[in-house]
């Protein structure tokens, strides 16, 4: 499957050492990733001036985290689909790679529940179906 990691599941996956790291590994090694600049840009941004980290820490944090990833350019969403403008680059990424799932903490995307014939995750969610379905 292609699937793309919402910002907040990534930051979670670098900060801690629960389920939000487990999922990015596992997905890392049975999926295909997808991200964006616009992802990659956000995530750099908050490494930066929410966790005050160092630029170079954040460049080889960015580096870890997006390694062999598929990078795409998304296009603008011709209509805002989300509450929250600010999803719709999520949305916009995922359309763009063809992803089958978005993976995503943001309440926002997840009442949308599918987008495009994408569905949107949380994940603990796609964790119960796909990398531990006996629960």
């Amino acid at each position: 499957m292609r699937i793309l990691l919402d910002t907040n599941v990534l930051i979670s996956a670098f900060i801690s050492r629960g389920l939000c790291s487990r999922l990015l590994e596992h997905c890392a090694e049975n999926h295909t990733l997808v991200t964006s600049e616009p992802i990659v840009e956000e995530l750099r941004e908050k490494m930066l001036r929410k966790f005050r980290m160092s630029p170079p820490a954040v460049e080889r944090a960015i580096g870890t985290l997006f390694d062999g990833m598929e990078v795409i350019a998304p296009a603008p969403l011709e209509t805002s689909v989300s509450r929250d403008p600010d999803d719709d680059v999520i949305l916009a990424s995922a359309l763009a790679g063809a992803c089958e799932i978005i993976i995503s903490g943001d309440a926002d995307l997840l009442d949308l529940t599918v987008y495009e014939g994408i569905s949107i995750l949380s994940p603990r969610h796609f964790w119960d179906l796909d990398a531990n379905p006996q629960g």
